[in-house]
């Protein structure tokens, strides 16, 4: 028999529910799984818990990690947010990553809990409702993007490899002015060094040349964004889009995109015409928001704290390669 049901666009009452991804410094992330004589019992999922009427996010949070693990929330960031509907309810996950916290975790409820990492997941059955958020776990919290017009290639190609030596795992190769054999060739370079690190490469605006490289996905421009009308075929690899307003985030969303960047937040030299929506509209426009966000437009790897305080899954940074 199958419990779930497809995610539907009826009007339908929405429970709102709290969920805790608790982080450890190595990457780890703890899943529950749910005691006999709840439903769903023996799945796995995220701590947390339904929100009382009247009861802010955060506060529920703080109430159900104390009664289910006996920790005391020290800081959550606010990250994604993700409608589910089940067969016996539709449920709106607020997810907060829990980094720092007090106390002796010790489940509470009889559950039993497990340290995963995000590439190796050995629990099972998972609730449904999680996959998404499983994914996003594998994004890591920088995003750098390359400018050869700048600095020339061979200087690019050594701060990538530096870059990967310190911990780079997800790249943009965004080379608008290079020609085309030019741009495929500097890609196949750029590949080559980040095979062994097993970091990501995107190909900026080329879906083809994403391919054709074996890239592993493409990043599209806004404009671009706003002309598809479905995700691009799995074959194509992680798709990311770059947002600079509400229409175009809304668009990513139902696209069903894998992240997205939105900004400039700050002045930034790539985007002079655009003003910058600052860190409160920045938050303001992703609160609640279904798709991992970063931060682009001025950043530094010295603004991560703050990004994703403000709900941001990391920052993207155009002139800091070396940084990352």
């Amino acid at each position: 028999m199958n419990h779930f049901a497809a995610p539907s666009t009826e009007l339908t009452p929405i429970v709102e529910v709290v969920a805790a991804v608790i982080l450890q410094p190595d990457g780890r992330f703890l899943l529950a799984q749910r005691p006999a004589g709840k439903v769903y019992s023996g799945y796995w999922e995220f701590p947390g818990g339904k929100v009382e009427p009247d009861e802010s996010l955060l506060h529920a949070l703080e109430r159900e990690l104390w009664e289910e693990l006996g920790i005391h929330v020290r800081c959550a960031q606010p990250w994604i947010s993700r409608i589910f509907t089940y067969a016996h309810a539709t449920v709106r996950l607020h997810f907060f990553r829990v980094v720092e916290w007090e106390g002796k975790l010790m489940p509470r409820e009889m559950q039993a809990v497990s340290w995963q990492m995000p590439h190796q997941i050995m629990v099972s059955p998972i609730l449904p409702a999680n996959g998404p958020i499983l994914q996003a776990l594998l994004l890591p919290s920088l995003y750098a993007i390359t400018h050869v017009n700048e600095i020339g290639v061979e200087l690019t190609l050594q701060q990538i490899n530096h870059a990967l030596q310190g911990g780079l795992r997800l790249l943009q190769i965004r080379e608008k002015q290079m020609e085309r054999d030019k741009l495929r060739d500097f890609a196949g370079k750029v590949l080559a060094l980040a095979r062994p690190y097993q970091a990501k490469v995107l190909i900026n605006s080329d879906a083809e040349l994403a391919h054709a490289t074996n890239a592993d996905g493409v990043h599209f421009t806004s404009s671009q964004l706003m002309t598809m009308s479905s995700r691009p075929d799995p074959e194509y690899g992680l798709c990311g889009a770059s947002c600079h307003n509400a229409e175009e985030l809304f668009t990513a969303e139902q696209l069903e995109l894998d992240f997205v960047v939105l900004g400039p937040v700050q002045s930034t030299l790539s985007h002079p015409g655009l003003s910058p929506l600052g860190w409160r509209k920045f938050a303001a426009m992703i609160r609640g928001y279904s798709l991992p966000v970063y931060a682009l437009g001025g950043m530094s790897s010295g603004d991560l704290v703050i990004a994703q305080e403000m709900g941001a899954q990391g920052v993207a940074m155009m002139r800091g390669i070396v940084q990352s």
